[in-house]
């Protein structure tokens, strides 16, 4: 019988295995925002650092706007504070380097040497705050002969050889249909400070999380890299196909595509028989996984003429039938609906001052204790926390640093 507190909404900054954790947010954009989004569903408390008056970049990006609000800023946005505060202004350092000292994380992702012309370097936080996990994401790093170099997740995709290998091998490389060097940057940033975090309860110091887009990228390689280190064989585009394994890929049915994974001996019979093909099983050259690779030209078109004889809809069942990985391919709306049918709170109400009722992206981690549906905070108004967190790091209203007051630093 399950608990029936566990299945309860929970609230992650009350319940959630970070509460307690304070960080500083100093990111803007996509992987710094959606970092600290996680962090901050998880129960820590964060504090979104914004300019005045503008506040993130993307509180301007659109269409689409949703009630005046931006929906690629709410994306990434909510279950944090927003504090808005002039880094320009000499008296901003000053709030900074308090809010420094309370916090566990600090989080950027200015080009590197940013931080440091306005005083706020590394070596200075580790000084205020021994216990401080700083983190920065960048291009290319805070090491190596790139850093100085700025970057966006198309030029890195490109770089790094994954758009290379996207897209269809008569076709020109494609970008992916994600920011997925900017997103995989994000949640390394998430691994990279809750290790750190892990490794403070033992040494009781802080450390430095260096997370570069680049090297995000190049990770995700893993197979595709180790063909090339180790065989000296090129990766090269190869479409809805796989390097590896035949059949796994989308393959045109009567009215669409329908995508088949039949990665072990085992599935491939099965494949064969429900296709009404049992002669393929039966060919030598089709005989092992390394056979199909190796005969891909010739097996690929017989496996499609027999599933162009029936709808998508038929395959979904007579493969799911014979316990074959088989999936449709949606589009976005119809993957959020199957999400919030599914009841696993990926598809989450929030309650926004502005937009009313919200639906967003819920969290992927589940954790028992929180259940499946948390309550997430939603994303902030542009500095509606200023004057509560600047209280609580002892600024009373009469001595508060002006936010648009401009100086010579830059």
């Amino acid at each position: 019988m399950k608990d029936e507190e566990t299945n309860a909404r929970r609230d992650p900054r009350r319940d959630g295995p970070l509460a307690g954790v304070r960080v500083l947010d100093l990111t803007r954009i996509l992987a710094g925002p959606y970092a600290s989004m996680k962090l901050g569903d998880m129960g820590a408390d964060v504090v979104k650092v914004e300019r005045p008056g503008e506040g993130d970049d993307t509180r301007g990006w659109g269409p689409p706007f949703f009630r005046g609000i931006s929906t690629y800023h709410m994306a990434v946005n909510r279950s944090k504070r927003s504090l808005t505060l002039d880094m320009k202004v000499a008296s901003a350092l000053l709030v900074l380097e308090k809010l420094v000292r309370r916090s566990d994380v600090v989080m950027e992702n200015f080009r590197p040497g940013v931080l440091e012309k306005i005083g706020l370097s590394w070596e200075r936080i580790r000084e205020l705050n021994p216990r401080a996990i700083y983190c920065s994401i960048s291009g290319y790093g805070h090491e190596g002969s790139r850093r100085e170099r700025a970057s966006y997740d198309v030029i890195v995709q490109g770089e790094t050889g994954a758009q290379d290998l996207t897209g269809f091998p008569d076709g020109p490389p494609t970008k992916f249909g994600l920011s997925i060097a900017d997103l995989t940057a994000g949640m390394h940033a998430v691994e990279g400070i809750l290790l750190a975090l892990l490794a403070r309860e033992r040494t009781g110091r802080g450390d430095r999380v260096d997370i570069s887009l680049a090297d995000g990228m190049l990770a995700l390689l893993t197979y595709q890299a180790q063909m090339w280190l180790t065989g000296e064989k090129r990766p090269t585009r190869l479409g809805n196909s796989h390097p590896s394994i035949v059949p796994y890929q989308a393959f045109h049915a009567r009215d669409g595509f329908v995508n088949v994974g039949a990665a072990s001996e085992s599935l491939w019979q099965k494949l064969c028989l429900a296709i009404g093909r049992e002669d393929l099983a039966r060919d030598p050259r089709y005989a092992a996984n390394k056979d199909r690779v190796a005969n891909r030209a010739a097996l690929v078109p017989e496996i499609e003429h027999a599933l162009e004889e029936r709808p998508v809809a038929h395959w979904l069942r007579v493969l799911e039938d014979a316990g074959i990985p088989v999936g449709a391919i949606n589009d976005a709306p119809a993957a959020l609906a199957i999400a919030r049918s599914e009841g696993r709170g990926m598809v989450a109400t929030v309650s926004h001052p502005d937009a009313g009722s919200l639906d967003m992206v819920g969290n992927p981690v589940k954790l028992g204790s929180l259940g499946l549906d948390p309550s997430y905070a939603p994303p902030p108004r542009l500095g509606e926390h200023t004057d509560e967190i600047l209280s609580e790091i002892g600024y009373d209203r009469s001595d508060r640093p002006s936010a648009r007051r401009r100086s010579d630093l830059a």
